[in-house]
């Protein structure tokens, strides 16, 4: 009887492959917005888009709701949805969705024009 390892070494490497798999997608589900993937949260901040394209813009109250709710619960991802490339996409302006609270008259929110370490010139 002959031991061959050939069938033992793809069933290691299979079993590789799933536990990787495993963490890269528990490692990316945990972003900024915790589980909530970017786009899900963005889409959920859809009422301000004419707020974050232009400063002159009227704030709705829907947006002002969002974006307080945001700012109570996950911080981190009302920046990263203001910083991302789908957010540069979507034609806002990084300087005039940052000041969207200040707009809103949220209280708690980041001193000027601040998002994490991003500050508006």
């Amino acid at each position: 009887m002959a031991f061959t390892s050939k069938p033992y070494c793809f069933v290691l490497l299979f079993v590789f492959l799933v536990s990787f798999n495993a963490l890269i997608w528990d490692v990316g589900a945990a972003g900024a917005c915790g589980k909530t993937p970017i786009q899900s949260a963005a889409a959920s901040l859809s009422p301000c888009l004419g707020a974050a394209r232009n400063a002159r813009a009227k704030v709705p109250p829907a947006c002002c709701a969002k974006v307080g709710a945001l700012i109570r619960t996950s911080p981190r991802c009302l920046c990263a949805i203001l910083l991302s490339p789908l957010a540069k996409q979507s034609g806002i302006m990084p300087g005039v969705a940052i000041a969207i609270p200040k707009r809103c008259n949220i209280r708690n929110r980041q001193a000027g024009k601040k998002c994490g370490r991003y500050t508006v010139p």
